[in-house]
């Protein structure tokens, strides 16, 4: 686009649509118990802060509100709380407000009535009182970028990102699926299914052109740092970045895309990658693509919202009582168990603690006229998953966002369960529950699609 075109579509965008971006400090005291593993680690220090970062949006009949936590995850009973103090304090309903984890593996654990919770410490009082007020800081952050709407203009971008993440289960040489298979393993042949490029960028800025805040969405797991320090992994370091070239004023907001099967970790590259330089290193080329990204915006030109949400009932793994024997034999052994027979048995007692009952999981559907969407789910998504509600969705612009408005573990793709690794023997939920999500998303999006203006 020439300049004199691109400046004509800036005063042509300017709209009713208000914007307002806020930022909590959600850093957990020293002591607390960490998220991320089967065992317990305990926070040591910090290097760098964890966020609670909301994005409200206001088109002058209704509010929505997109939250990233730098958090592995955020129970639904934390976003239910979260949603119910927000609305008492400004005009949102509770389905209009999407919240997210980052999935950040360095942060504190949150009690959510699993089995894990024994293994990692979240039934620790530490835990449940951070638990217990963290919704009231997820609120905070709402309504004080509720208090700080102007009237703003919006962009729309994208970029692709190729070398930065990987699918992790892998055909090795002997038929079977590799997980985490090792760096230089001559046993690997190909992997086992796509990545997702797509660095989808939301930015906005006010009327006098000053940078706001952008929300990013990528598909990486989010794992780099490790060890006993608190930080943001990947997306702390996207965040300073990006102030750096926007101003300390800036707030980013990652939404981790469909990347339950994806991590960063190359193969066929030697050197090790773990730690703050590592993370350092993602968060810096991620940077640089959405820099790519914002030098090719479309104005976002749509002035409504429509909101779609809807519970979906999921069936449970099958368990048997041989199981339930065998899994309480095993949790007993606590670390000195077998890493995947301690996953299986967390499950299990997981599964058996229903009684038979379905999970509900709440599928949510936030779009900007016919222009941009949003796709919330509960859980850690397959990409071929996401990938399917791309491509059949109606939106040019989908952003599909994982870890959101709940946390229900592992979604993996049908075919997966046959092959086996930890993500299937993690599932909570049995064969075609992801794709189960997949067709309630695409419902929802083409509901959306059809009835904006």
């Amino acid at each position: 686009m020439a300049a004199t075109e691109k400046e004509g579509a800036r005063t042509k965008q300017l709209s009713s649509i208000r914007v307002g971006a806020a930022a909590v400090n959600i850093t957990p005291p020293k002591g607390t118990p960490m998220a991320g593993y089967y065992s317990a680690r305990y926070c040591e220090g910090v290097i760098d802060d964890l966020y609670a970062k909301a994005l409200v949006l206001d088109d002058g009949q209704s509010l929505v509100a997109i939250v990233s936590c730098d958090l592995i995850s955020i129970p639904a009973y934390v976003v239910a709380e979260a949603r119910r103090q927000a609305a008492q304090k400004i005009p949102i309903s509770t389905n209009a407000t999407l919240i997210s984890a980052t999935h950040t593996h360095t942060g504190p654990t949150l009690w959510r009535e699993s089995a894990l919770d024994e293994l990692v410490g979240a039934n620790s009082k530490i835990s449940r009182k951070y638990s217990e007020d963290l919704p009231g800081k997820i609120s905070a952050a709402l309504v004080e970028a509720f208090e700080k709407r102007q009237h703003s203009r919006l962009w729309i971008g994208r970029h692709e990102e190729h070398e930065l993440s990987f699918n992790r289960r892998y055909w090795m040489r002997d038929g079977s699926v590799g997980w985490n298979p090792g760096k230089l393993n001559p046993n690997i042949l190909r992997p086992v299914g796509p990545i997702d490029p797509e660095v989808l960028v939301l930015y906005a800025e006010s009327e006098k052109g000053e940078p706001l805040a952008a929300y990013v969405n990528f598909a990486l797991h989010c794992d780099t740092v490790g060890g006993s320090l608190i930080s943001a992994d990947y997306p702390g370091v996207l965040s300073k970045r990006l102030c750096e070239y926007k101003g300390q004023q800036f707030i980013t907001l990652f939404g981790n895309g469909a990347c339950g099967d994806i991590n960063h970790i190359n193969v066929n590259w030697a050197d090790r990658q773990k730690g703050p330089q590592e993370a350092n290193r993602i968060g810096t080329i991620l940077a640089g693509d959405v820099m790519k990204a914002l030098a090719k915006l479309e104005p976002i030109t749509a002035q409504q919202f429509q909101i779609k949400s809807e519970v979906v009932q999921l069936p449970l793994a099958p368990v048997t009582d041989e199981d339930i024997k065998h899994a309480k034999e095993i949790f007993a052994q606590k670390e000195k168990a077998k890493f995947l027979d301690l996953v299986f048995a967390c499950k299990v007692l997981d599964v058996a603690a229903r009684k038979g009952k379905p999970v509900e999981a709440e599928v949510q559907v936030i779009a900007l006229g016919k222009q941009v969407a949003w796709v919330g789910l509960p859980g850690e998504i397959f990409v071929t998953l996401g990938l399917n509600i791309k491509s059949g969705s109606p939106f040019p612009y989908t952003f599909v966002v994982e870890l959101a408005n709940g946390s229900l573990g592992y979604f993996p793709h049908r075919s997966a369960y046959s092959e086996g690794q930890y993500e299937v023997v993690s599932a909570r939920f049995a064969e075609g529950a992801g794709e189960l999500l997949v067709t309630n998303a695409l419902k929802l999006l083409l509901e959306a699609h059809n009835s904006a203006k």
